[in-house]
């Protein structure tokens, strides 16, 4: 059986309070891109995990597609795999794409197994995996608060916009991403920004990763600036970076970046 384990971008990305946890609070929109893995899964003799294209760092045991196999096989008596992800989506670069692997590798074995796992269920298995993996579960755009994990209806339509995307493999440590963002309030409720049209989004919508990250990175901030340049009705980093994107109401292609139509 074979899925394809698609990115997200965010849309604005507020820090509002630290907790006592140690995590932080966000609140944004998380919308799904066209950028996508490839990931296949087939019942076999024993319990099998490859990869090819992009390389993929830490261990076998760490990866998010054999920890989704692992909880469900607690829990259902499902047999060996050979699970194989074919993997496109930069790492560590702002757009989910290890929870969207691991969320994809709990449907398609709800899918080849006909466990009867409802989309409900699904999301609290993934909510094991990583704070972001819930949200591949249905792969809808949504309002996003908590640590990721509090999902709420998302007022906005994309498609037929164009999205310029470019990831320039800078890498952004957690410990640097939150250097210089003071956790604070927002003035207004990202709903009501998102009902706007997306040239007014700027006012309102912010990535406050950027205030740590672009002072560190200059050409991040660069790439973005490019992107209004080019007529990109809203541009931002997505996540804690270092992939910057830009939406247009027409037809734009840009070398060293990836265009997609949404």
């Amino acid at each position: 059986m074979l899925a394809f384990p698609n990115a997200k971008i965010n849309i604005g990305l507020h820090i509002t309070s630290k907790r006592p946890d140690g995590y932080h609070n966000i609140e944004s929109c998380f919308y799904p891109i066209p950028w996508r893995d490839a990931l296949e899964i087939i019942p076999a003799s024993e319990l099998k995990f490859t990869t090819s294209g992009l390389s993929i760092p830490g261990s076998e045991d760490s990866n998010l597609c054999i920890k989704a196999y692992h909880l469900l096989k607690n829990d259902f008596d499902i047999p060996a795999v050979h699970i194989h992800l074919h993997k496109v989506i930069p790492m560590g670069a702002g757009l989910g794409g290890g929870s969207a692997d691991g969320a994809f590798t709990l449907k398609l074995l709800n899918d080849l197994f006909e466990l009867g796992i409802s989309n409900q269920q699904l999301e609290v298995y993934a909510s094991k995996l990583g704070a972001d993996c819930p949200f591949f579960i249905e792969n809808q755009p949504k309002i996003v608060r908590g640590i990721g994990e509090i999902f709420s209806p998302c007022p906005i339509d994309l498609t037929g916009k164009v999205l310029l995307i470019k990831n320039p493999g800078i890498h952004i440590g957690t410990k640097e991403a939150y250097a210089n963002v003071i956790p604070k309030e927002v003035d207004r409720a990202i709903e009501d920004t998102l009902s706007d049209s997306p040239s007014k989004w700027v006012e309102h919508l912010k990535n406050d990763f950027e205030v740590s990250v672009f002072p560190n990175h200059p050409e991040l901030e660069t790439l973005k600036n490019e992107l209004y340049d080019l007529g990109a009705t809203y541009a931002s980093m997505t996540g804690s970076g270092s992939t910057v994107y830009g939406l247009f109401n027409e037809p734009m292609e840009r070398e060293g970046y990836l265009s997609f139509t949404l």
